[in-house]
């Protein structure tokens, strides 16, 4: 970004469907049967990319967990697969970028990293990967496994994971294909790289055989907040999908993660921060208002204990729903999501929240901040945290689709707008161009940048 442009907000839809409330399925306005509706993502696609998103993201995982029976029942518990859907989406978008929750734990980094480099040319540079890495014990028993693997031992395997990953979309330079007919010469063998990746986790040949992404590489989206996740996402994130409840939690993530940049040669402005926002937006304060009480009353018990117990890897079930939560385990103890787990616990402690408070205060952001009011007042609250050092843009949660977000683009955007803070048209074409994110040199050319500094 120059001196002279004005710094503006960056927003993601993030679609669940049938939007991100435990009950959306249930809520009158709500089309629940259509999940698995081309026609429906179509819908919310393109509206996302009217109100000038910067991206539409899509969270993944790979079990049904039927440890509560009941809720299985009562939530949704399917959704298309990511890359497969966003490959689709990006025939009927122009500008709106492609982002796709892809966990290292279950995968291979050959297939990862080939996968994005097709999405990113078929999109015309759009794609990008949020890596996450499993925090659900279930989906170990889907992929040859007993167990699930230990906290610590999810990131060491995700850097590695990452890596590879990064080396194989360098395979190819940027100038590799070079289509000569009358020589008969299709790609510069020259400009082809092998990876021979051996390392602790993976061990990888390549190279990749899909040319380099339009991107350079798609961008690299994270959501760890806890420690080892703060520390892998300022080496290589270019985006960071968190949650904090308040605008102090929010200033000091901020502060710790960008002040970390430095240490791996990269600027502020190379990474975007992006608090997720659940907004319950209404025309007046009673609108949202009613629009609150009836999404909570839409909660069945068991599926709100059920989220809660997920969310912070303990099992509520057995204790009372209108007690408080009972003596939780030390957080080194917790082997699902260490941050949440410790941001839902902080807040049930600050505010004396029984479990059932817990839930229904949960059940749409489920541990991301909710805003509710007028489209005024929803634009104030994203003002302030954006202009006082808690974030860089959002991740829109809408609690139920598609209005929850036709609500957010048609009333809330054009206000954003009209105070300057969010762009009224796209001004580039790729993903890294509505982010802001420069785009990575081919290490074969940075060699040749150094050489040329030496020679000087």
């Amino acid at each position: 970004m120059s001196a002279n442009e004005k710094r503006q907000i960056r927003l993601g839809a993030f679609l669940m469907t049938p939007g991100h409330h435990v009950a959306a399925w249930r809520y009158p306005d709500t089309e629940a049967s259509e999940v698995l509706s081309f026609k429906f993502y179509k819908k919310l696609a393109q509206t996302a990319e009217r109100g000038k998103f910067d991206m539409l993201f899509l969270a993944d995982g790979y079990a049904v967990s039927e440890k509560y029976p009941e809720a299985v029942a009562q939530t949704v518990t399917v959704r298309p697969e990511p890359l497969t859907l966003l490959s689709a989406l990006s025939s009927v978008t122009e500008h709106v970028g492609l982002a796709a929750t892809v966990s290292t734990t279950y995968n291979e980094p050959f297939h990862v990293a080939r996968k994005f480099a097709s999405l990113d040319h078929l999109s015309g540079g759009r794609a990008a990967w949020n890596v996450v890495t499993s925090a659900n014990p279930a989906e170990a028993l889907n992929f040859n496994q007993d167990n699930h693997l230990l906290h610590s031992l999810r990131y060491d395997r995700a850097e590695e994971f990452l890596n590879v990953v990064t080396g194989l979309w360098d395979s190819w330079e940027d100038d590799a294909f070079v289509y000569d007919k009358p020589s008969a010469t299709f790609a510069d063998r020259s400009k082809l790289h092998t990876l021979n990746h051996k390392g602790k986790w993976f061990t990888v040949r390549g190279p990749l055989n899909v040319a380099r992404p339009i991107q350079g590489h798609p961008v690299v989206i994270q959501a760890g907040s806890s420690e080892p996740g703060k520390e892998l996402a300022a080496r290589t994130a270019e985006v960071i999908f968190t949650a904090w409840q308040t605008l102090e939690e929010a200033q000091a993530f901020y502060s710790d993660v960008k002040g970390r940049l430095a240490k791996y040669g990269r600027l502020p402005d190379d990474l975007k921060i992006m608090p997720g926002i659940f907004p319950i937006i209404g025309r007046t304060e009673a609108e949202a208002d009613e629009k609150k009480a009836l999404l909570e009353e839409l909660i069945p018990q068991e599926a709100g204990i059920c989220l809660l117990s997920n969310l912070i890897s303990f099992d509520l079930s057995p204790y009372p729903v209108d007690g408080p939560l009972p003596d939780l385990p030390e957080l080194a103890q917790i082997n699902g999501g260490k941050s949440r787990f410790t941001l839902l616990k902080d807040l049930a402690e600050r505010e004396g929240l029984t479990i059932r408070k817990l839930y229904q205060r949960i059940a749409g952001a489920r541990g991301h901040r909710e805003i509710k009011g007028t489209p005024v007042q929803i634009a104030d609250q994203l003002e302030e945290w954006f202009v006082n050092g808690a974030a860089d843009g959002f991740n829109i949660m809408a609690p139920y689709l598609p209005g929850g977000l036709e609500d957010f683009v048609d009333l809330v955007v054009p206000e954003l707008q009209r105070r300057g803070l969010f762009r009224t048209e796209y001004t580039g074409t790729t993903l890294r161009d509505h982010l802001g994110l420069k785009r990575p040199l081919h290490p074969a050319a940075r060699e040749q940048q150094y050489d040329l500094l030496l020679s000087e």
